[in-house]
């Protein structure tokens, strides 16, 4: 992937609804191939950007491209956006709901029909076929309202909340999914809250809050940037206090004591490691490791995400 083709690009992005600024000077950039998560809490602006982006809004001010030009229907067949909420016709049966979407993205029918029934093979709805879209459960409707996505296999894919409904089992299905037209060379813009899924999946994020950019980067620069140092301690004896060292969790391990501790920048880790062994304490194990994107988006959002 070159970092610099890209194929979405948002600079200095404002809208605003009435007196309220919902996007503030936004800029970031989605490069060709890779797989963005678009973050945020409910209400941060991420749908507002994406339809300034796609033409359903018109921005007070900002430079918006995708592929280099401003969004034009002829794009469209370029584009897979999965809405958070669904756009099923539920009183249809799946095949012909899938395959009207299939016409409108330029497919024939034997073909739209050829790949429906794989797909919903992969799926494991093969037997919900001929079934009305309003029989179905909330996690089926979601399978669906993907394969409407992603049937044209399109270069770019906006994926909002695609897991919602979906149980753990069928979020690695989707998963799976999204890796396979990431393989294919497909962009991905992903918007959710699961931030275990964006820890496996996404290459860069980018983390919205009042309507600019709080964090953007890899995910490991994010983890690190906003998770600070953190360190596992296996000991036995308590660990005494230290300056710049705070003590996050401890439970009772298999080989001693563990306790969690968040390391301020300014402190050397080999230091606090030193300054436990002349204190006597015996330490079993001593892992440095990254915040979770779970703890960089509570340290983000605080209250907000409750």
């Amino acid at each position: 992937m070159s970092t610099h083709e890209r194929v979405i690009e948002i600079a200095d992005l404002s809208m605003s609804f009435g007196d309220q600024k919902v996007i503030d000077g936004l800029s970031f950039e989605v490069n060709k191939g890779e797989i963005f998560g678009l973050l945020g809490s409910n209400g941060s602006g991420k749908t507002t950007t994406l339809r300034c982006l796609f033409g359903m809004l018109n921005p007070q001010h900002g430079k918006l491209l995708v592929n280099g030009k401003p969004w034009s229907t002829k794009m469209a067949s370029s584009l897979g956006y999965l809405p958070e909420e669904r756009g099923l016709y539920t009183k249809e049966t799946v095949t012909d709901v899938m395959t009207f979407f299939g016409r409108l993205k330029g497919m024939q029918t034997k073909d739209a029909q050829r790949w429906i029934n794989d797909y919903l093979e992969r799926v494991d709805l093969a037997d919900a076929a001929h079934k009305k879209v309003e029989k179905l459960s909330g996690g089926m409707q979601q399978k669906i309202q993907l394969g409407v996505t992603i049937m044209n296999e399109p270069e770019i894919l906006v994926l909002d909340e695609p897991t919602k409904g979906l149980d753990p089992v069928n979020r690695q299905l989707l998963n799976e999914i999204i890796e396979d037209h990431h393989q294919r060379g497909a962009t991905i813009v992903l918007i959710t809250h699961q931030m275990e899924q964006v820890e496996q999946v996404c290459d860069r994020v980018l983390l919205l809050k009042d309507g600019n950019a709080a964090a953007y980067g890899t995910v490991q620069d994010v983890r690190r940037q906003f998770g600070g140092q953190r360190v596992r301690v296996t000991h036995h004896g308590p660990l005494p206090p230290l300056p710049g060292v705070t003590q996050i969790t401890t439970r009772l391990g298999e080989d001693g004591e563990e306790t969690e501790l968040q390391i301020d920048d300014y402190v050397s880790l080999p230091d606090v490691l030193d300054a436990y062994i002349r204190n006597r304490v015996q330490i079993r194990a001593f892992t440095p490791f990254l915040s979770s994107m779970n703890d960089v988006f509570i340290s983000v959002y605080g209250a907000e995400s409750a």
